[in-house]
């Protein structure tokens, strides 16, 4: 009889730790990207988001909340996913969220899951090879990212000028570069591959190495360490290699 109470209280406390840092509404509540392929994007033949982070969304799902049905996913781009974590909208972002020490000052943030650094994308014709061929030259990059302060930082060593124009989204900076109203577009590696097309290149060189995490509103520390722990977990065992393996990144 001892033993059966004791597997009950132990049922219910767990169920309780569950419930503390369950979010509301019964759903896990991601903002992921559509416009990276690969990472989080929206197949147009079917409709249907998918990519690595979405994986990763849906471990965490499985997880927490018990299975990966209980999850939603609402596109986020770099401008409206803070946003949306402060207004409560979301419970976390998985959606190429480079870790900084001043967005650790608004965010908790996961352990990293991917390691990324900033590149460079350029057309083929236009003679650019390297970071000081840009001299004078402008360069498109998202807004709130860390791109901009990142290249700065390359050019001032240099000494070479840049100029930049910010963008909400990444098929706008895309537009940008192939009009002409743009030299290069800038922003993570990894985002850039699926830019590349029969007129573009990636130069070589890559600047700053980008970690990415998991981020969820301050406030609920809870979520945020079972968010920590699947994310460890899923280094630990291998599912995080093979994600990328299955994403080719």
């Amino acid at each position: 009889m001892k033993k059966v109470v004791v597997l009950i209280l132990l049922a219910l406390s767990c169920w309780f730790l569950f419930a503390a840092c369950a979010p509301d509404g019964g759903v896990l509540r991601v903002g992921v990207k559509i416009d990276v392929p690969r990472f989080g994007y929206q197949n147009p033949a079917t409709g249907e988001i998918e990519g690595f982070e979405v994986d990763i969304a849906r471990e965490l799902a499985k997880e927490i909340m018990g299975s990966e049905d209980k999850l939603k996913l609402t596109g986020v781009n770099v401008t409206t996913r803070g946003a949306m974590l402060d207004n409560g909208s979301l419970d976390a972002a998985l959606s190429t969220f480079t870790i900084t020490d001043s967005r650790k000052k608004s965010y908790h943030f996961s352990q990293p899951y991917y390691t990324d650094h900033i590149g460079v994308l350029v057309k083929k014709d236009a003679g650019i090879e390297n970071l000081r061929d840009l001299d004078g030259k402008t360069i498109g990059v998202a807004q709130s990212a860390t791109t901009k302060e990142k290249l700065q930082a390359a050019a001032d060593e240099l000494g070479i000028t840049l100029k930049f124009n910010e963008y909400a989204t990444y098929p706008e900076i895309k537009i940008a570069l192939v009009s002409g109203r743009v030299d290069a577009f800038s922003v993570d590696e990894s985002i850039l591959r699926g830019y590349v097309d029969d007129t573009t290149k990636l130069l070589q060189e890559q600047f700053s190495p980008q970690e990415y995490g998991v981020a969820s509103a301050l406030g609920n520390e809870e979520l945020a360490a079972e968010i920590d722990r699947v994310i460890g977990a899923m280094k630990d065992d291998g599912r995080l290699a093979a994600l990328q393996e299955k994403w080719g990144i």
